[in-house]
């Protein structure tokens, strides 16, 4: 006669332990997930529209415009390298933005420290890549802008010699002197860094549906906005493009040669 072997039965008990062993991984995977993801909004934090659009606006803004002078004396030239630091290159070493090496950062200076002294000057005054000649202010001699970059290079480790900064001819002497100014080279130096790409709501060189209204107003309005600074919907403009150091004549050069690529 055969023997017949029946299955053992599953209690309630043994059924509820092999559920609960079934989810603890699961648990466990998702706790991991969501430690993940608290840590990266903790470190780098959670995608935001507003803050997105008031990054952007960082980097769009003007170069020079926290860049102010007390009645533009020191405008003539002669400023030490921290002073050129606090009145233009803060706005973008400061913060890093436009991927400018961070004042005060080894990282971001060090790589660059390697380069030499020279090879850095030669970089600020001519330009290189983000960064407009001599960081957006034309008025700025050699000497000012080495003394710069050996200023913040030296906070972040280098030992570089500054040159002792030299009186230069006050812009509008230097105008004076040489003639009629050149509105097409104060717009390179100075107003290209906006009006050149329509960057901050500033009106595009050349972009005569831009221009029209603003052109309407008349020359001596325009001249007006431009040297004192203007805020209107679309934007706002430092006084003098965010360059103390300009003269008058200089400023309302530039107005007329944009002025005459509108029309």
């Amino acid at each position: 006669m055969s023997e017949h072997h029946s299955m053992p039965k599953t209690t309630v008990t043994q059924f509820l332990l092999a559920v609960v062993g079934g989810l603890v991984p699961v648990l466990i995977v998702a706790v991991l997930i969501t430690g993940h993801v608290r840590h990266y909004v903790a470190n780098f934090g959670a995608p935001d529209a507003e803050k997105d659009g008031a990054a952007v606006a960082e980097r769009i803004k003007p170069v020079a415009e926290i860049a102010t002078a007390e009645g533009g004396a020191a405008a003539a030239g002669g400023k030490s390298g921290e002073e050129v630091v606090k009145a233009v290159c803060s706005a973008c070493h400061a913060t890093g933005a436009l991927n400018a090496p961070k004042i005060g950062n080894k990282g971001d200076w060090g790589p660059r420290i390697s380069q030499g002294y020279d090879t850095l000057v030669k970089h600020a005054i001519s330009g290189i890549r983000a960064m407009p000649a001599r960081g957006g202010a034309s008025d700025l001699t050699d000497d000012e802008v080495a003394g710069a970059v050996a200023f913040m290079a030296n906070q972040a480790g280098a030992n570089f010699k500054a040159p002792e900064p030299k009186k230069a001819e006050a812009p509008a002497a230097a105008a004076a002197a040489g003639g009629a100014v050149d509105g097409k080279k104060v717009f390179e130096g100075t107003c290209q860094a906006c009006h050149g790409t329509g960057a901050a709501g500033a009106p595009k060189a050349g972009d005569k549906g831009a221009w029209g209204p603003r052109i309407s107003q008349g020359k001596d309005t325009l001249y007006k906005h431009a040297l004192g600074g203007f805020t209107g919907k679309s934007g706002a403009m430092p006084a003098k493009g965010g360059n103390p150091g300009l003269s008058d004549a200089e400023v309302k050069a530039a107005v007329d040669y944009m002025v005459g690529l509108a029309k």
